[in-house]
């Protein structure tokens, strides 16, 4: 009895043993400059229903899309304080296990309105990835994948969200920019405020770029701000991938 009893605790200490449960850090983009659109309220809402396999896979994703997507909608798209409304809807967030694929899709819809209601613009923005599902049968690696695959989808969206943006509402948009001044109220983010303004961004890969400050979706507000600068502009470093780093501080 006494050999049984000794023998307990070394039993429990050699399961408590083997490595301990993965962890991921939260996305979070609130290092990344907001995009400061010339209205009074920027409202986000989520109009996607995944069907019941995308809600189980979401469930395991330690950062589920739609969660993650809203979140970075509040911290990157904020109102520079004309008059005027902003509608963000996510009209898709997903990620899915098809067949052994890991699957997954983003969609954002941004529409724009003056307070008369004469001045309009509507942009989108659209991402999709897939990646091979793990075949080891182990949580954790499910998981990881999961997460990547979502890392990867909300960089996409990043890039293409301000791309749309730019592109066809620039004249909505307050830019500040070497050479440019900003028309943003001190209140809603001035560089006085510690924000930092949208800078222009070249189009992501595979997509044709576009003259700056042309657009057929939008009537641009009065007084419109100035349309960033033509040519090849570099991505900036603080994109995600890239890093906080030209921002000075960490994510």
């Amino acid at each position: 009895m006494k050999k049984l009893a000794f023998a307990l605790p070394l039993l429990a200490l050699a399961s408590c043993g083997g490595p301990p449960p993965q962890t991921f850090k939260p996305l979070d983009y609130s290092y990344l400059p907001p995009i400061l659109l010339k209205v009074s309220n920027v409202n986000v809402v989520n109009s996607y229903v995944p069907t019941p396999s995308q809600t189980q896979v979401a469930g395991m994703d330690p950062a589920p899309p739609a969660d993650t997507l809203m979140t970075m909608l509040y911290q990157r798209l904020k109102p520079a304080g004309q008059p005027g409304t902003a509608t963000v809807t996510v009209q898709t967030a997903y990620v899915d296990n098809v067949a052994g694929n890991l699957t997954g899709a983003l969609t954002v819809d941004l529409n724009l309105a003056s307070a008369d209601g004469r001045s309009t613009g509507f942009t989108e923005a659209s991402v999709s990835a897939s990646h091979t599902a793990p075949d080891s049968g182990n949580p954790d690696d499910m998981r990881a994948a999961l997460y990547a695959l979502t890392k990867q989808l909300m960089t996409q969206m990043n890039v293409q969200l301000q791309y749309q943006i730019q592109k066809n509402l620039p004249s909505w948009v307050s830019w500040t920019s070497a050479g440019l001044g900003s028309t943003a109220s001190p209140a809603a983010g001035s560089a006085a405020g510690g924000m930092i303004q949208a800078a222009p961004l070249t189009a992501p890969p595979g997509v044709a770029a576009a003259p700056m400050g042309t657009s057929g979706a939008t009537t641009a507000p009065a007084p419109a701000a100035p349309t960033p600068p033509r040519g090849t502009v570099g991505v900036p470093t603080y994109l995600p991938g890239a890093g906080p780093a030209a921002l000075g501080s960490a994510p």
